[in-house]
C-alpha cells in the first residue's frame, strides 16, 4: 500500500465555472475549504455535439473557456489559471479521454486505422447499458486500441497528449472509462510519463465495472481509483466486499455526487443534514474524497456536459462551507483518513445507526464514526463503553466538526440529530 497522502479534491466543472479568467474565485474558495486538488473535466476543443467528452482537437481549447480580452494566448490562459491554483497549494488533474474522440474529429480522416469500424463501413460508437437498455453515443468515435495496425502510432499520439497537458502544469489525469482501454497501454503511458514527470498521478475511472475488473485496471500502475460508495444504502454488504477486494491494490476516492449523477440536494429534497451526513461519510470512508462545485451551496440543478453554463449558478441560501472545511481539516490532519485503512462496520442494536471502525495501517491511529443513517429523525445511541470498540489503549477524543463532546462517559448515551455523525479518534 502506498504511503498516505492528502487527496481532497474539488471538481471545478468548466462549463459552470466559465472562462479561465473567472476561475480564480472558485479556486480560492476551494483552497479556503481545505481542498488540495482540483479536478477539471476536459477543456479541449469540442466536436459539433458540444459535449465535454467529445474532443475534436486534443491540442486546442474549448472556445467557451477562452477570454479574448485577456491579452494572453489560449495556452497562456490555461497556464496562468494553473499557476494561480499552485500558488494557493492546489494541484490540478484533468480528464484524459483516450477511449474515444469526437466523431467529426479530423483524426477520423487522417488516421482511420486508429478507429473501430462496423461491418457496413460506418464508424463504431461507444455504448453502455442503462437499466438493461443499450445507449449509443453517436457523437463519439471509438479508438481501436486492441486491433489497430498502428498501435505504436496511436500510443505515441496519446503520450504526446499527456506530455502536452503535463507541460501546461496539470499534475494528475483522471482516466475516463479506464477499464475500456487495454491494461498494457495504461502500463506504458503511466511508466513513460512518470519517467519525465515523477510527481504526476493517474486516477482510474472504473465506475460500472465489477471489483475484479477494477483490480485488473488498477494493477496497471494507477495511483488511485474511484469507488462506488455514493450509491451505498448504509445497510447492504456489497460496499465492504468491494472495499476488501480493492483496498490493497490502489487507494480509492469517494464522492457524494458527480457530474454524472443527480445533485444530492435534489435527491434528498433539500435536506441540508443529508448533505452533511453524506459528505462526512464519503470523506472518512476512503483515502480520498471529491466534491463538485456547488455542493457546498446545495445546488440542485444537475451538471450537464453540453448544456451547463455560468448562468446556471444558483442562489440557494444554503452554505455549508464551514462544515466542509471542518471535515477536510480532520481528514488532512490524520493519516487514518488518508489511506485505505482497515475498516469494519460494527453491529448496534439500533439499525438506524452506522458504526464504522478504522485503523491506520501503521497501527498508530484508530477511529470510530457513529452516524445517524436517518436524515429526518433523531436516533438514540447507547453503549456500555466506547473504548470497547478500539484496540489502542489511548483514550478516545471527539474530533467532530460540530459540537464536539469534551467528556466521554461510560456508559455512553447520546441522541443523534437527523443525519448527525460523531468522529472519535485514538492515537498512540
Amino acid at each position: 500500500m502506498k504511503k498516505p497522502e492528502k487527496m481532497i479534491v474539488y471538481n471545478l466543472f468548466p462549463l459552470l465555472a466559465g472562462k479561465f479568467t473567472g476561475w480564480q474565485k472558485h479556486v480560492s474558495r476551494a483552497a479556503e475549504m481545505g481542498f488540495n486538488w482540483l479536478f477539471v473535466n476536459p477543456i479541449q476543443r469540442l466536436g459539433a455535439s458540444g459535449s465535454l467528452y467529445s474532443i475534436s482537437d486534443y491540442f486546442d481549447f474549448n472556445e467557451l473557456l477562452l477570454d479574448p480580452a485577456s491579452g494572453l494566448s489560449p495556452a497562456e490562459q490555461v497556464r496562468e489559471t494553473i499557476n494561480d491554483a499552485h500558488k494557493l497549494g492546489l494541484n490540478i488533474m484533468i480528464d484524459l479521454v483516450i477511449n474515444h474522440c469526437a466523431v467529426d474529429s479530423a483524426l477520423v480522416k487522417s488516421h482511420p486505422e486508429w478507429f473501430q469500424w462496423e461491418h457496413d463501413g460506418q464508424i463504431a460508437h461507444p455504448f453502455a447499458y442503462e437499466n438493461n437498455k443499450k445507449v449509443v453515443w453517436k457523437d463519439l468515435a471509438r479508438f481501436d486500441h486492441q486491433h489497430t495496425r498502428d498501435k505504436e502510432g496511436l500510443y505515441q499520439f496519446f503520450l504526446s497528449v499527456v506530455s502536452f497537458l503535463a507541460d501546461l502544469g496539470f499534475r494528475g489525469f483522471r482516466c475516463d472509462a479506464a477499464y475500456q482501454v487495454p491494461r498494457s497501454l495504461w502500463e506504458r503511458i503511466i511508466r513513460e510519463t512518470k519517467k519525465k514527470y515523477p510527481d504526476v498521478r493517474f486516477f482510474a475511472e472504473t465506475l460500472g465495472c465489477p471489483p475484479d475488473q477494477t483490480r485488473k485496471t488498477a494493477d496497471a500502475g494507477f495511483d488511485y481509483i474511484f469507488n462506488s460508495s455514493k450509491w451505498w444504502d448504509f445497510h447492504s454488504n456489497w460496499l465492504m466486499e468491494q472495499y476488501a477486494l480493492t483496498r490493497e491494490v490502489a487507494p480509492s476516492i469517494s464522492f457524494p455526487e458527480s457530474h454524472d449523477t443527480v445533485r444530492l440536494c435534489e435527491e434528498v429534497g433539500g435536506n441540508i443534514e443529508g448533505l452533511k451526513q453524506r459528505y462526512m461519510f464519503e470523506a472518512f470512508f476512503s483515502a480520498g474524497v471529491m466534491m463538485p462545485i456547488g455542493f457546498e451551496f446545495g445546488f440542485r440543478r444537475q451538471l450537464h456536459v453540453v448544456k451547463t453554463r455560468p448562468d446556471d449558478m444558483e442562489e440557494t441560501g444554503v452554505d455549508i462551507t464551514q462544515f466542509i472545511t471542518g471535515i477536510n481539516s480532520i481528514k488532512s490532519g490524520n493519516a487514518v483518513f488518508q489511506e485505505e485503512a482497515l475498516t469494519a462496520i460494527l453491529h448496534h442494536d439500533n439499525p438506524n445507526i452506522l458504526i464504522m471502525w478504522k485503523a491506520s495501517t501503521d497501527g498508530r491511529q484508530e477511529s470510530i464514526l457513529i452516524l445517524n443513517k436517518d436524515i429526518w429523525n433523531w436516533q438514540h445511541f447507547y453503549v456500555e463503553s466506547l473504548q470497547g470498540f478500539i484496540q489502542i489503549g489511548s483514550p478516545l477524543v471527539d474530533v467532530s466538526p460540530e459540537n464536539p463532546i469534551e467528556y466521554i462517559p461510560a456508559p455512553f448515551t447520546y441522541d443523534l440529530r437527523p443525519g448527525q455523525g460523531i468522529i472519535f479518534l485514538a492515537s498512540k
